[in-house]
């Protein structure tokens, strides 16, 4: 390819097949990770971006000589950097408690980057990139939960009837188990048991010393008297 402006079918093809692998091998991780975006998100996103740069680059080449003309072959793939946006904002949830999906958002805006490199004929960048972030998405999520888990801020939700002690006896039964409750939050529901008083529900965030005591916890909690119902999740 001695010009610049113009690229044969082989190179479009291989540079779209790459875009394909590449975004690919992202989104098989996120897919196995059971994410909102996964394989054919990730690949789209990818194989679209790729897309979008060749046509930058090579899509306008016929008006390269007209006189008052100026091709920018970075025009279009800087719209995609900052159009990825929407997309990314997708995956992103926010429940008032938690939020989730930051790393998925983070991902397909990395896999547009790849596309675009892809399709610009940026190679080595392209594939080192991918590594990197299935390094990150994959050997460090493991380095993540082995190590660090345990610092996160888990979400305690009990629903218990309204009686008084109750909360004392959740709070000394989760010191015992060593957890570091870092705030308490709880509020009264509609409804009344069949001892005749009311529902609340108590909110604790709270840290662990390690994940293996997360069962035992939910099964201790439940077994506590007018406890009706616990669950735990991550504060991400």
């Amino acid at each position: 390819m001695t010009n610049p402006w113009i690229i044969d079918h082989l190179h479009v093809t291989i540079r779209l097949l790459l875009a394909l692998l590449l975004g690919g091998l992202i989104g098989f991780e996120r897919e196995m990770s059971s994410h909102a975006a996964g394989l054919r998100t990730h690949i789209l996103v990818c194989v679209g971006s790729a897309l979008i740069m060749l046509l930058s680059m090579y899509g306008f080449s016929a008006f390269v000589n007209e006189v008052n003309v100026r091709i920018d072959p970075s025009r279009l793939a800087a719209q995609v950097i900052s159009g990825i946006g929407f997309l990314g904002a997708g995956t992103i949830m926010f429940n008032g408690r938690s939020i989730t999906g930051l790393t998925t958002a983070a991902s397909l805006w990395v896999v547009a980057g790849i596309g675009l490199a892809v399709g610009a004929g940026f190679y080595y960048p392209a594939v080192l990139a991918c590594f990197m972030v299935l390094i990150s998405l994959w050997i460090l999520n493991k380095v993540e939960l082995k190590y660090f888990s345990g610092k996160k801020v888990r979400i305690i939700n009990i629903q218990a009837i309204d009686q008084p002690g109750t909360l004392g006896l959740i709070t000394t039964l989760l010191g015992k188990m060593n957890v570091d409750i870092r705030k308490i939050a709880m509020e009264e529901q509609t409804g009344s048991s069949e001892v005749g008083a009311g529902y609340i529900r108590i909110t604790f965030y709270v840290t662990v010393p390690k994940p293996a005591i997360i069962v035992p916890i939910l099964e201790e909690i439940s077994k506590l008297s007018g406890v009706v119902g616990v669950t735990i999740e991550k504060n991400i």
